[in-house]
């Protein structure tokens, strides 16, 4: 039998980055600035194509500064909880999450590409919670069983870390269920790790009966290279539509000219901006928060630099809402 190759996708995520001193060196920082008790508790994984597009010796960047371990994660603040935005009571079987009318989303990995500092799940407790468990089969019979339901939603974690095999299985069962007519993917990856997007997920993507929109999640204009760019371009040529969502971050994007060049970096390749999420508050992530009237005085900075389809919506996630919140 000849062995399978690894998709070079596979291999890129092999050699992330896992220790902060590693990364620090590879962008000319000094080693002091990591905090290892952090890096324990939430673990560093950041792709090396990802930390090429840091700027050298700058402790600052915005890019760095949402995947460093730093000390302020080790601090306790009031009203920050491991399931902010009630995640667990939103569970109807393991995985899936019922918050809103008409939708169904499931947790299919605890799998990322990247650690994100101020991911809303760094506390999820994925090995009891993800929609695989079964093969599937709990989490599709619930979707089968209720005909209210228009839309599956993929999230994790991040959905495209599963091998494509598993995902057109996974798709392939949710379109045999009449009802279903749309499916999303929130996923990070051709930002992260556009190599992710192959011939394989390609392949898959393209051929379902289902409407496919792909959420993916840039902060900063940094972030969309030439090669971001052009895997954004393979996913659209399948018909898939492009929606961004952020999340305003201190010290990252909470400035109007990086909110507006983000937007207009994200419609040159296709992509339009869909939320900007206040900050989901997270044990280990208060030092991104961006307060209320700063957050209202940005949005309305640009919109005075933005025509409205490139506006995002500024919104917070509340832990039993029936939608996410407007904010300004």
């Amino acid at each position: 039998m000849i062995p399978r190759s690894i998709p070079p996708w596979q291999e890129e995520l092999a050699r992330a980055l896992s220790r902060p001193e590693d990364l620090l060196r590879l962008v000319d920082l000094p080693v002091p600035l990591a905090n290892a008790a952090g890096s324990r508790s939430f673990p560093q994984r950041v792709p090396l194509g990802y930390v090429a597009r840091m700027r050298r010796g700058d402790p600052a960047d915005p890019l760095l500064r949402q995947v460093l371990p730093v000390t302020e994660e080790d601090l306790d603040a009031p009203g920050y909880l491991d399931d902010p935005v009630g995640d667990l009571m939103a569970m109807a079987v393991p995985g899936v999450l019922r918050k809103y009318r008409g939708r169904a989303l499931l947790v299919v990995t605890g799998a990322c590409p990247v650690h994100c500092r101020y991911c809303f799940r760094r506390h999820f407790p994925y090995g009891d919670a993800h929609a695989a468990r079964g093969d599937w089969a709990q989490a599709v019979e619930h979707i089968a069983g209720d005909r209210s339901l228009r839309e599956v939603i993929l999230s994790g974690g991040d959905p495209l870390t599963l091998t494509d095999e598993r995902l057109a299985d996974l798709v392939e069962r949710i379109s045999a269920i009449a009802h279903i007519g749309r499916l999303r993917i929130h996923t990070r990856m051709p930002v992260v790790l556009p190599t992710r997007v192959d011939k394989g997920l390609l392949g898959w993507l393209g051929a379902t009966r289902l409407r496919n929109v792909v959420v993916i999640h840039a902060n900063h204009p940094n972030e969309i290279d030439d090669a971001v760019a052009q895997a954004l371009a393979r996913l659209q040529a399948t018909g898939a539509g492009l929606l961004n969502q952020s999340v305003l971050l201190r010290g990252v994007n909470d400035d109007p000219e990086v909110l507006a060049g983000l937007s207009e970096r994200l419609f040159e390749v296709g992509v339009l901006p869909y939320y900007l999420h206040r900050l989901d508050r997270v044990r280990g992530a208060a030092h991104f928060e961006v307060d209320d009237a700063r957050a209202g005085a940005l949005m309305a900075e640009i919109r005075t630099r933005l025509p409205g389809y490139l506006v995002p919506r500024l919104v917070r996630e509340e832990a039993g809402a029936p939608f996410k919140l407007p904010m300004g």
